[in-house]
């Protein structure tokens, strides 16, 4: 992916940890600053296949899931897979599409399945969604509900290139498109045995203390109305141990805890109305429970 893009190294460590803890990510952030060329440079990295929804008021359901169309040749309806039969799936701009169909989508992400006229069918695996929204234009978008939102494991911000980033892309991309470039380096099933084996990294009693003291705190918590929940718990474990696993260690530290504390748990919580007001966000509230939770020592090794 790096031979893409350039800098968002950050940005590209926590798409990968989402990918090997088998969940989702949220990328908020304005047009252009590169979340479809990331998306794109991933799936072809990891040799799976990719697709992009662009999301819009009258997108249907179907046009997400598929649908059965009537073969005048064969006499029977057939299967027309949509565009969640994808390993890796782009939704662009998820909050200008309908609540009906936001749904459907979440439902794919949570079953990691379809049901189309009475039928179910899986999807491929790995099966991994990036999907966008902007936080700047409101006007004709259908926010995600709180109960929607928690379904992502994490929210991502890629910001503006720093000047000497902004010159590099003008250089890597002045003459040739390095996409074309791009092999994979890996497959689905690889992908797939990945998941599989970051679900082996250890994590001491000490630091699952840890990680359910930080949850907890945001329950208790005077600006909050409502704190993060236990699947927020788990997700902050599992993001843990692929952290820990692509930095080459079969241990969960505490700065792993504390360095995805952020993304995984700002979109979930619901400030009170008047601190919403005073301008406070989820990532002011999360850096101070950071600071209030005692960090267990160093015990992982």
């Amino acid at each position: 992916m790096g031979a893409v893009i350039v800098g968002k190294a950050e940005s590209m460590e926590l798409l990968l940890v989402a990918l090997l803890a088998e969940g989702h990510v949220l990328i908020e952030d304005v047009p252009g600053v590169g979340k479809t060329l990331m998306a794109k440079s991933l799936a072809r990295s990891m040799g799976g296949t990719f697709k992009r929804v662009q999301f819009t008021p009258d997108l249907l359901p179907s046009d997400i899931t598929g649908f059965n169309i009537y073969n005048r040749r064969t006499g029977a309806f057939q299967f027309q897979p949509g565009p969640v039969m994808a390993n890796v799936l782009l939704a662009d701009e998820i909050n200008r599409t309908v609540p009906r169909t936001q749904s459907s989508l979440l439902e794919s992400m949570e079953e990691r399945q379809v049901t189309v006229d009475g039928e179910t069918l899986a999807l491929p695996n790995p099966f991994f969604v990036i999907a966008t929204q902007n936080p700047i234009e409101l006007e004709g978008t259908f926010p995600l509900p709180e109960a929607q939102l928690d379904r992502f494991l994490l929210k991502v911000r890629l910001d503006y290139p720093d000047r000497d980033e902004e010159v590099a892309i003008l250089e890597r991309f002045q003459v040739t498109d390095p996409m074309e470039g791009l092999k994979a380096v890996a497959d689905p099933g690889q992908i797939a045995g990945l998941q599989k084996q970051r679900a082996k990294v250890r994590v001491s009693a000490p630091i699952r203390a840890y990680v359910a003291d930080i949850v907890r705190a945001t329950r208790n918590h005077p600006l909050l109305l409502i704190g993060a929940s236990p699947r927020a718990t788990l997700g902050l474990m599992r993001a843990g141990q692929a952290l820990a696993a692509l930095r080459g260690r079969d241990y969960v530290l505490p700065d792993d805890v504390k360095f995805l504390a952020q993304a995984v748990l700002s979109h979930r919580l619901i400030l009170k109305e008047r601190e919403r007001v005073r301008g406070q966000g989820g990532e002011d509230i999360v850096k101070d429970i950071l600071a209030g939770v005692p960090v267990p020592p160093d015990i992982g090794a």
